[in-house]
Formats: C-alpha cells, structure tokens, sequence
C-alpha cells in the first residue's frame, strides 16, 4: 500500500523525532571523524592511480574539478599532503599502502553500518567478521560509483563532441551530452546511496523503498556544498582563527554535514517503510 498524505506527515515529524532522540548530530559528528581519517589514504592511492595513467593533463583536470567542490583552504591542505606523500613513496602506495588503505576505508563504512543500524532503529547482531566484510564489499561498490560520477564531471560537457569526431555518433547525443553528464552523475550518486540504505543497516527490504531517503540526502549534499562552498569563501576567515589548521576544520565541517543528511536521509526511509506495507522493514538475522 502506497504511503498517503497522512501517512507521510507522519514520517516526516517522526523522522524529525528520531534524529533528536537518535542524537543524530552527535552520531554524523563520529562518522566526519572515521571518513577524514579514511579520506586522506584513499586520496594518496587514488591520486597515485591517476598519475601512473600516461594521460596528458589528467591529474590537472582532477586538482581543477576538486577546486570547485572544495574550499581554497582545504584543497591547499589537501595538495600539500598529496604532493609530500606521492613525491618520494608512490610505488609504495601501490603496493603496500593498497592494504593499509583498505583497512582504513573498510573501518570508516563499518562506522556507517552501526550509525545507520541506529538510524533504523535495528540491533547490531552480525559478527565482526561479516560486518567488517559488508564494509569492504559497500566500500569497493559504492567507491567505483563514485569514481564513475568523478569521471564523467572530469571529461566534462565537451567529451560528447570530442567522441563524436572519433566515431559516429548521432547529432543528438552530442547535443544532448552536457544535460547527460550531469545525469550520469546525478544516478551514479543515487545508486551509490540507496546501495549503503539497503546494503548496510541489519533490515530485510525493498531497493526502491531506499530511493526517498537516497533523493533527500544527494540534494543536500549539492546544497550544502554549494552553500558551505561560498560561506568558506566569502563569510568566514577560517585562517584568522585556526591558522594552518583552517582546511582541516572546513573539511570537518563539510563531512559533518553530510553525514548528517545521510543519516536524516536514513531515519526518513526507516519511518517511510513503517507507513507503508509493501516497504515494511524486518531485521535480518
């Protein structure tokens, strides 16, 4: 049975509910922890990829897009490191570093599966092994879909004229390339989310029944990167107060943010699926 009017009045002030008593804030404030430490290795190998492609110009194509998501502090801090780590030990990077990295991003998902497991209102039974599994496994899945998304914002609107005059391509699809891009992006984002709702949290239910949630919490994240992007820019002086540390501390806020719109984004699902029967949620065992 479809969620009526009613039904989603109910939802949406229960979602409000639950955030508060699931002190959601407290809980996106450890998930901006367990996703900086984890960012930053993943980083350094991705980029150790990039520069190991003989592509002209391509890791200056991938600095140029993280210019626009990201502060002028913290793409500053992020370069420094970059350059300091990848100068003298990429090999390293690709070798050992790869499980170091995997261990380290595997440990910020695990932090996602209990956080969401809250926003659910599920009991954590899984054992370590399993739980820790589904993170490398949630990991890989939703990391190549986000690459993916990074990949089509990097060749850019262009890249449809520049295929067409390698092979034939219709004049529609060059034509209707820059609106299907962002559409590539927008539905690899999606997809990457709706997999962490139905994947992470110990619950038996629908894939579609994760799309709500997986809408809100991809909007807010294009909202408040847009709107921190230009608070960072134009409002606060982060350097006066924090000093160097100012692009960490905007990086942190950022990831605060948007962990909180995906647990907002989680709580919404969990008290959809109690307004509707065809989405009703069971704990796994």
């Amino acid at each position: 049975m479809p969620v009526t009017w009613q039904g989603l009045k109910r939802a949406l002030i229960a979602t409000y509910n639950g955030v508060v008593q699931n002190h959601m804030l407290h809980l996106a404030a450890a998930l901006s922890y367990y996703l900086v430490l984890s960012v930053f290795p993943a980083l350094i190998l991705f980029f150790a990829l990039v520069a190991s492609i003989p592509m002209h110009d391509l890791l200056a194509d991938v600095v140029a897009l993280m210019s626009r998501l990201l502060p002028a502090e913290t793409l500053r801090m992020v370069q420094t490191v970059l350059l300091d780590v990848l100068g003298t030990n990429r090999t390293a990077w690709l070798s050992f570093g790869t499980i170091g990295t995997i261990w380290v991003v595997s440990t910020a998902f695990d932090a996602i599966i209990e956080a969401l497991d809250v926003a659910y209102d599920v009991k954590k039974r899984r054992p370590f092994w399993k739980t820790r599994l589904i993170a490398v496994v949630l990991a890989a899945i939703t990391g190549g879909l986000f690459l993916s998304a990074l990949a089509v914002m990097i060749v850019g609107p262009r890249f449809g004229a520049w295929l067409a005059s390698r092979i034939t391509l219709s004049r529609e699809f060059v034509s209707l390339w820059p609106f299907l891009h962002w559409i590539v992006v927008v539905a690899s984002t999606l997809l990457a989310v709706e997999l962490l709702y139905f994947l992470a949290p110990n619950v038996k239910q629908r894939f579609l029944a994760t799309l709500p949630g997986a809408i809100l919490a991809v909007l807010c994240w294009i909202g408040l990167s847009y709107l921190l992007g230009f608070y960072f820019r134009h409002v606060a002086d982060f350097s006066r107060t924090y000093g160097t540390l100012a692009g960490f501390i905007a990086f942190m806020i950022w990831f605060y943010w948007n962990s909180f719109a995906l647990l907002v984004g989680a709580e919404l699902n969990a008290e959809l699926a109690k307004e509707s029967s065809a989405g009703a949620l069971v704990q796994a065992g």
